[in-house]
């Protein structure tokens, strides 16, 4: 494991201010100051004065100390945009972020939160909260659901449950969006507090989820345990051109999750290009076929594309300058991110908006998140 990385980095140093000491649950305390992590698949031994892959859970004098009290990233979204397309249909989730990843993947979409501790191009900053201020945000705007999202919720457990135990005891559901890369350990802490579990199946081969910082199988059989132990399940798939997008890919994924259910919503959302992966976007064409071929092999599986045109005979364009031009009216800014294609099914309301304005604004960003 690296050394402690608030050594070498400001923002690491701020986040070691934030911290508690980690879940008996997701630890364990060996001989000589050596700690075990079981937040994620990793599993990291981490000796005294050093980090885990994730670099934000870290050992110090033989206690292991993770993140708690702080955001990087909040929005009040459409549930479908999770994706969650069988969860409160038509409702909003309040979603929060901390800082942090145990992956590095070349096209993550929430790199400035998810690589913020690993990449110095990731300029990312963090607002103290406390759980009760998240809650009392999600009731005012009519959220029925708090999600923790924006980088990878296991290696942050500790921080979602405080979150979420609040949440529940004032009625509210809850949910992970996740990479998967879990253990028993982790998924039997979740499991009172957690009521639905979105996994991101990156593919299905070891040699790209090596290069992503994962393995398959650890993925594999935590979206088996997920079902087994009776979480609300639905998995995303990003459909990256000669990545994922293999006749032999896609059917291997189909009939994985065939074989855990049929009965699981599966998203295939469409590339675009983010991050380190700035290849041309896929041709809506080839999606189309990709969808199309998906959709034959599933077996009954509930399949659900994401048409990167979902307005009738609006160009996709036209949608995008509408929105960005009622933003600009509401908070006299150009959005700092794009809602993409795939989840842009209307142009949002100007309450939506105001909404919107001021999450972003008490987060402390630059513009407004959509």
């Amino acid at each position: 494991m690296a050394r402690l990385s608030a050594q070498d980095s400001p923002l690491a140093k701020t986040l070691t201010d934030y911290t508690r000491e980690a879940a008996p649950e997701l630890c364990e305390v060996r001989p000589g100051k050596e700690v075990v992590c079981y937040a994620c698949g990793h599993r990291c031994v981490i000796r005294d004065s050093r980090v885990g892959i994730c670099k934000v859970r870290f050992n110090e004098g033989g206690v292991l100390k993770v993140p708690t009290g702080y955001i990087g990233a909040l929005q009040c979204d459409p549930i479908e945009k999770k994706p969650f397309f069988h969860v409160l249909p038509g409702s909003r989730a309040l979603s929060f972020g901390m800082l942090g990843c145990d992956y590095h993947c070349g096209y993550c979409q929430n790199w400035i939160t998810s690589q913020a501790v690993r990449d110095p191009e990731a300029v990312s900053t963090i607002m103290p909260v406390t759980p009760a201020q998240l809650v009392d945000l999600a009731r005012e705007y009519g959220a029925p659901v708090i999600a923790s999202t924006y980088n990878e919720p296991l290696i942050t457990s500790e921080w979602a449950i405080e979150v979420f135990q609040v949440a529940k005891a004032q009625g509210l559901r809850t949910a992970y969006i996740s990479n998967g890369n879990g253990t028993p350990e982790v998924l039997d802490y979740l499991k009172p507090w957690v009521d639905f579990y979105k996994v991101d199946l990156k593919g299905f081969s070891q040699e790209e989820y090596r290069k992503l910082g994962g393995q398959l199988a650890g993925v594999l059989d935590t979206i088996k345990r997920l079902y087994g132990m009776g979480f609300w399940l639905e998995i995303v798939t990003l459909i990256i051109p000669g990545f994922n997008d293999s006749d032999r890919e896609l059917q291997a994924m189909t009939e994985f999750l065939v074989s855990v259910s049929p009965d699981i919503p599966w998203h295939v959302t469409a590339f675009h290009k983010d991050y380190k992966m700035l290849e041309p976007d896929k041709p809506i064409l080839i999606i189309q076929n990709n969808y199309s071929r998906l959709q034959e092999n599933a077996l009954g599986a509930d399949i659900i594309g994401t048409d990167p045109y979902p307005i009738p005979n609006v160009p996709l364009r036209a949608v995008v300058d509408a929105t960005e031009a009622a933003v600009r009216a509401v908070s006299g800014q150009k959005p700092v991110w794009t809602i993409l294609p795939q989840y842009l099914t209307k142009i949002p309301t100007r309450e939506e908006l105001r909404c919107m304005v001021w999450l972003a604004n008490i987060s402390g960003a630059d513009g407004v998140g959509l």
